[in-house]
């Protein structure tokens, strides 16, 4: 359980089951290795690589935009990786 002033955050390499909205009636259910984050437009999506639960789909990967997200379940958590990523491969939004 992280400490109270720690942030929560997505770690790639991560399984997740994360249930989005489909339709008025169901929500979708995602589960799968979390790869990153995706600029689609104005916003941002998560990247999931998709597992067995997905029968042929298994492998493929999925962007899910952030503001359709219900729900995040953290089903195995990888450790934080603290190294310095270069600023060339920086996304920024303005």
């Amino acid at each position: 359980m992280p400490r109270k002033d720690e942030a929560i955050v997505l770690t790639p390499g991560s399984l997740y089951k994360i249930k989005s909205l489909e339709s008025r009636d169901k929500p979708m259910e995602t589960t799968g290795i979390f790869k990153g984050y995706a600029a689609v437009a104005h916003d941002t999506a998560l990247v999931i690589e998709l597992d067995k639960n997905h029968g042929d789909d298994k492998g493929k990967m999925r962007l899910l935009l952030s503001h359709m997200i219900l729900s995040i379940d953290v089903v195995k958590a990888e450790k934080e990786e603290t190294k310095k990523e270069s600023d060339s491969t920086a996304v920024y939004f303005g």
